[in-house]
């Protein structure tokens, strides 16, 4: 049985892995190929304060779809 992520869940997961990403592309201890490959996976990733905005609109979305039930 597959279990459902929750969108609090999905959210932290997309943070964490900017974190863990920044945190490879600063580490002097890595080899530079891998942090370059982190800094370009960056590039794309979206950011914890567009991650929040995306949730905002999403619940704003839903709250006034169930307004229109």
């Amino acid at each position: 049985m597959t279990e459902l992520t929750l969108p609090h869940e999905r959210t932290r997961s997309v943070i964490k892995t900017e974190e863990f990403l920044r945190e490879l592309a600063r580490s002097a201890e890595l080899p530079q190929e891998v942090r370059s490959h982190a800094k370009s996976l960056l590039r794309h990733y979206p950011s914890a304060d567009q991650i929040f905005s995306v949730g905002r609109l999403e619940e704003c979305l839903m709250s006034s779809g169930s307004e229109d039930e």
